[in-house]
């Protein structure tokens, strides 16, 4: 069973860049679409940015585009999301997760598309 492992988060000031992995581990995930989602205390889960199985289709919430990258090496079984210009509102436990639907084509953004979660890593923003 395929088990994601997120690492990279930390405490960063703000306008500082963290870029955080998402491994893979028990099988591969090199033919599924990824993504990556946020949660901060109190709020619900949100959508952050996805990726298709190639890489070649992304997406981006509004609040990141410009600000962050999804990108992902297949070859590594490997996401990750390269964060610029952190705003303390951008402090949040990041999830990574996957669509267990092989070659499925285009990009997710919603929570119940998605099969398999990471257990998240930490990220905090200090102004």
């Amino acid at each position: 069973q395929v088990q994601l492992v997120e690492s990279g988060g930390g405490l960063v000031q703000a306008g500082g860049s963290l870029r955080l992995s998402c491994a893979a581990s028990g099988g591969t995930v090199s033919t599924y679409p990824m993504g990556w989602f946020r949660q901060a205390p109190g709020k619900e889960r949100e959508f952050v940015a996805a990726i298709s199985w190639t890489g070649r289709n992304t997406q981006y919430a509004d609040s990141m585009k410009g600000r962050f990258t999804i990108s992902r090496d297949n070859a590594k079984n490997t996401v990750y999301l390269q964060m610029n210009s952190l705003k303390p509102e951008d402090t949040a436990v990041y999830y990574c997760a996957a669509v267990m639907k092989a070659y499925l084509s285009g990009t997710y953004s919603l929570t119940s598309e998605y099969d398999t979660w990471g257990q998240g890593t930490q990220v905090t923003v200090s102004s």
